[in-house]
C-alpha cells in the first residue's frame, strides 16, 4: 500500500501518474486508458485518483485544470491564463479557421448529420471547398449517407472538435444567446 503525501496538496505516487499520464497526452484520456498508463486497477480507480487531483488543482489554484471533454479527461489551462500563453504559442499547432470556414462548421456542428446541399442551403453559397478544408483539418468528418437520391454523403463534427472547443459531446454546444468561455 502506498503512503499518501504528508503535505496536503502533495501528490501520492499513483496521482503523480495520473497527472503525468494526462500531461504527456496529446488528446483526451478516458478512464480506463489513465488506469492503463498509470497502472492503476481499473476506470472506478481511476475515476476516483482523477477527482482527487481535480480537487488538488482547485485547492492550489493552479494554472491547471482538469477538464472532462470529447469523453475523456484532459489537463488545460485555466481560461484566465489565455492571454500570457498567446505570447507563447507555436504556430501551426492551431487549426486557423476563417470565418467562413467558421460558420460552415457551425452549420455542421448544430445540424449533424447533414449533407452537403443542406450546407449549401444554409449558407447560399457552395461549401463543398471548405467542407473539404475542414476535413483535411480533422475537425468534420462523413457520418454515413442520406437516404435520398444519389445517396449524398452525411457530415458529422469529430472528436478534435470537440476537444478544440471544450466539449464533452455536441449536445454541450451553446443554445440561442449562450456563450461558452474557452480554456
Amino acid at each position: 500500500m502506498e503512503v499518501g503525501p504528508t503535505d496536503p496538496l502533495g501528490r501520492d505516487a499513483a496521482t503523480a501518474r495520473v497527472e503525468a499520464a494526462l500531461l504527456f497526452a496529446e488528446e483526451p484520456l478516458n478512464a480506463r486508458r489513465v488506469a492503463e498508463a498509470a497502472g492503476l486497477k481499473d476506470g472506478h480507480e481511476a475515476r476516483r485518483v482523477l477527482d482527487r487531483l481535480r480537487k488538488l488543482y482547485e485547492a492550489d489554484d493552479s494554472a491547471f485544470r482538469l477538464s472532462e471533454v470529447a469523453g475523456g479527461f484532459q489537463l488545460l489551462t485555466r481560461a484566465e491564463l489565455h492571454p500570457w500563453l498567446l505570447r507563447v504559442r507555436r504556430t501551426g499547432s492551431d487549426p486557423r479557421l476563417t470565418p467562413v470556414a467558421l460558420e460552415v462548421l457551425t452549420v455542421i456542428a448544430y445540424k449533424q448529420p447533414i449533407t452537403r446541399a443542406d450546407v449549401d442551403a444554409v449558407r447560399g453559397v457552395g461549401c463543398g471547398e471548405i467542407i473539404r478544408l475542414l476535413m483535411e483539418k480533422g475537425l468534420v468528418r462523413t457520418g454515413g449517407r442520406h437516404d435520398s437520391l444519389g445517396r449524398p454523403h452525411l457530415y458529422v463534427t469529430t472528436k478534435k472538435f470537440l476537444q478544440l472547443f471544450g466539449l464533452n459531446s455536441a449536445d454541450e454546444l451553446p443554445k440561442g444567446g449562450e456563450r461558452r468561455s474557452s480554456g
